[in-house]
C-alpha cells in the first residue's frame, strides 16, 4: 500500500516527506494506521550516524495507533484495537523466556537492522520507494515516521479507547525509560534519596515515578530553571541548578553524604561520572542516557570497589505490556501526569519538532499524522 513516511536519506540529512509502499502483513504481523508518533534523542541521534540502522531509512520509534489488518496466525490483537507499538524481541532466547524481552540476545537485529526480524520474510524491509529500491524498514521494530506502519504483532500493546492516541505513544520509549529504570531497576525503599540528572522528558519521568515509591528524597539537577521548576511540581523535593552549584558537592549536602541512586539521564560523559560520584558504598548508578556511539568514561576504582553498583537500563525493563499498562493506571489515577510535558507537531513539521527539542523549548515532541 501506499503511505506517506518521513525518510532519512543519508547521514545527517533532514526528514523528508516521501510517498513510500509498504507491505501487507504477513503471518504473525499487524499493520498499524500511525495517529502520533513521539519523538525522541534516539530518532535524532541515528539519523546523525550514532545508531547503525541503515539508510536511507524511515525512522520513529513511539507509534500509536489503530490496528487496520493482521496476517495469518495473529490472535493477540484484531483490527480496530487501539495500540501502542512496543519494543521488538525474538521471544526465543533466554533472557525473552525469563521476562526479560528489552534484552533480547537479537536486541540490536531487532532494532537497528532495517529489516523484519522474524517469520517467513525474516531480512526483508517492508518498504520500498515508487521506483522498486529499498528503504530500511522496523527501525525498533516499527518505524513509524509515517502513516502506516508494519510491525510484529506480539510487540503491540493494547490500550483502553477512552485513552487519546496522541498521549500514548511516548510510553513505548522515553517516558518508560525514565520510569521504568526507577520502578523496575531502582525500586526505593522509605527513606531513600535518588538524584535525578536531566531534567528532559525521561529525567522528569523519572522524577514522577520516584514521586510513586517510599523515597524521601527527590533531586532533580539540571541547567534549565523552567525543567527544574518542571520537576519540582512534579514531586522534586530538591533541585540543583548546575549553572550555579557543584552538582555533586550539592547532592552531598541535600542527602547529608551519597545518595542511595543516581540516574544519569543526558548522554553526556562528564555527567555520568557525576552521577557515578553522586552515590557512596552500596549506592547504585544507573545509566539511562544514550551517549555516542563508541563514547567511554572513567570512575574512580577504589570507592566503586567498596559496593558501589554501576548498572545500564534499557527501555525501562519490564515487558512492554508491564509498563505501559501501569504508567496507564498511575497517569488515569492522576499520580503520573506525564502527558504535560508533550508538545504537539504535525507530520511535516518533524525537522521543526527536533529543533524544539534540541534547543529545550519543547520536552516531548509528538508528531501527529494527518486524518
Amino acid at each position: 500500500m501506499r503511505i506517506t513516511a518521513a525518510v532519512v536519506e543519508k547521514t545527517g540529512a533532514p526528514f523528508v516527506l516521501e510517498e513510500v509502499d509498504l507491505d501487507a502483513p504477513g503471518p504473525g504481523e499487524a499493520l498499524v494506521r500511525i495517529v502520533a508518533t513521539g519523538l525522541c534523542h534516539t530518532d535524532e541521534i541515528t539519523r546523525h550516524g550514532d545508531l547503525p540502522q541503515p539508510l536511507p531509512a524511515v525512522l520513529g520509534h513511539e507509534g500509536a495507533g489503530v490496528v487496520e489488518a493482521v496476517g495469518d496466525d495473529v490472535t493477540s490483537v484484531r483490527p480496530g484495537d487501539h495500540v501502542v507499538i512496543g519494543w521488538p524481541s525474538c521471544g526465543a532466547c533466554a533472557h525473552c523466556r525469563g521476562g526479560e524481552p528489552r534484552y533480547c540476545d537479537r536486541l540490536g537485529e531487532a532494532l537497528v537492522a532495517g529489516v523484519r526480524l522474524l517469520g517467513p520474510r525474516a531480512g526483508d524491509s517492508a518498504l520500498r520507494r515508487g521506483d522498486g529500491s529499498e528503504l530500511s524498514s522496523h527501525f525498533f521494530g516499527q518505524s513509524s515516521l509515517a502513516t502506516y506502519a508494519l510491525t510484529w504483532a506480539d510487540a503491540l500493546v493494547v490500550v483502553p479507547e477512552e485513552v487519546p492516541l496522541e498521549i500514548v505513544g511516548p510510553l513505548a520509549c522515553g517516558i518508560s525509560t525514565g520510569a521504568g529504570a526507577v520502578l523496575n531497576t531502582a525500586r526505593p525503599k522509605m527513606g531513600d534519596s535518588l538524584v535525578v540528572y536531566g531534567a528532559g522528558a525521561v529525567g522528569l519521568s523519572a522524577v514522577m515515578a520516584a514521586r510513586c515509591t517510599p523515597a524521601t528524597t527527590i533531586i532533580a539537577v539540571d541547567r534549565h530553571p523552567s525543567r527544574l521548576a518542571l520537576a519540582e511540581s512534579f514531586g522534586a523535593t530538591h533541585t540543583v541548578d548546575v549553572r550555579h552549584e557543584d552538582a555533586v558537592a550539592a547532592v552531598h549536602e541535600i542527602c547529608d553524604g551519597p545518595a542511595t541512586f543516581a540516574l544519569e539521564c543526558t548522554g553526556a560523559i562528564p555527567v555520568v561520572r557525576q552521577a557515578v560520584d553522586s552515590v557512596g558504598m552500596l549506592g547504585t548508578c544507573i545509566l539511562v542516557g544514550g551517549a555516542p556511539a563508541g563514547a567511554e568514561f572513567s570512575v574512580d576504582h577504589l570507592t566503586t570497589l567498596w559496593g558501589k553498583r554501576i548498572v545500564g537500563v534499557l527501555g525501562g525493563g519490564g515487558t512492554s505490556r508491564q509498563v505501559i499498562g501501569s504508567l496507564l493506571a498511575l497517569h488515569a489515577q492522576g499520580r503520573f501526569p506525564y502527558d504535560r510535558l508533550i508538545q504537539y507537531f504535525a507530520l511535516d513539521q518533524v525537522e521543526d519538532a527536533i529543533a524544539a527539542s534540541l534547543s529545550g523549548e519543547a520536552i516531548k515532541p509528538v508528531v501527529c499524522m494527518p486524518r
